[in-house]
């Protein structure tokens, strides 16, 4: 059995119930070593046999599965965060579909919900947004047209860019010619949960002088938006005017 872990953010506790048993069990762990924390290993046992996927190609990574699985040995795939996002798991399930090689994955905490907590925030605030996006800029690896960050920031919603914080002054140009002033809240968010944690609130028109100023290259998510200031409306689920199918509030709202 193949089983694909998301890691989560980098605190070793974030790992799910689920994730840290079947971690513990495995027999082998192929773990993305440029972004996973290593502490995380902590929990695989003795003998375990370890490999650093940062060295190594699809076809080096699903070769070491194939012998896994020939050797009737259980392998943990260990993604940082959450392995649907920016995971690049798809090439490899369908490659041990097509192989007949069971497999599961296993959610994991991503980094856009710890630093949420970190920042003592929510994304979706009562009128202030209701929409959070999570995306990045493109690099080497492009994204489709239709969803470049000039397009995506028109909607005005929370925004969440992993993958882009090496490009801080073309994404502040691009979010500002998306509609963002340049005023509006923004955070970089540097290894959220690993104990060099960096958080850094500044602008949309600031963020490359902030990522400067902290010498902020790469391994953090950015922030976009107004939740990230203090301005909110109660929400109308605990107000005691509203009714709902578990209470009835003082104010007929049926």
């Amino acid at each position: 059995m193949i089983r694909f872990v998301g890691a989560g953010p980098g605190d070793k506790e974030l790992i799910t119930v689920k994730g840290a048993r079947v971690l513990a069990e495995a027999d082998c762990v192929i773990y993305a070593g440029s972004l996973v924390n290593p502490v995380l290993l902590e929990y695989a046992k003795e003998g375990c046999q370890i490999h650093n996927s940062a060295q190594m190609t699809l076809e080096e990574v699903v070769a070491v599965m194939q012998a896994n699985e020939a050797d009737g040995l259980d392998t943990v795939r260990l993604h940082t965060g959450d392995p649907s996002l920016y995971g690049a798991i798809k090439e490899q399930i369908d490659i041990l579909d097509e192989q007949g090689i069971a497999f599961e994955v296993i959610p994991g905490v991503s980094s856009f919900s710890g630093a949420a907590a970190a920042l003592n925030t929510e994304y979706t605030p009562a009128g202030v947004s209701q929409t959070l996006i999570l995306t990045r800029m493109e690099g080497r690896t492009p994204v489709p047209e239709k969803e470049g960050i000039v397009g995506l920031a028109r909607a005005q919603a929370s925004m969440a860019i992993f993958l882009s914080s090496g490009m801080l002054e073309e994404l502040s140009a691009r979010l500002i010619e998306g509609g963002y002033p340049p005023e509006t809240a923004a955070a970089i968010v540097y290894k959220v949960s690993w104990p060099d944690e960096k958080l850094i609130r500044t602008t949309v028109g600031e963020l490359a002088s902030a990522g400067a100023e902290h010498s902020i290259a790469k391994t953090a998510l950015i922030l976009i938006g107004d939740f990230l200031g203090d301005r909110y409306e109660r929400s109308r689920l605990y107000h005691p005017e509203f009714s709902h199918g578990f209470r009835k509030g003082t104010v007929d709202n049926a």
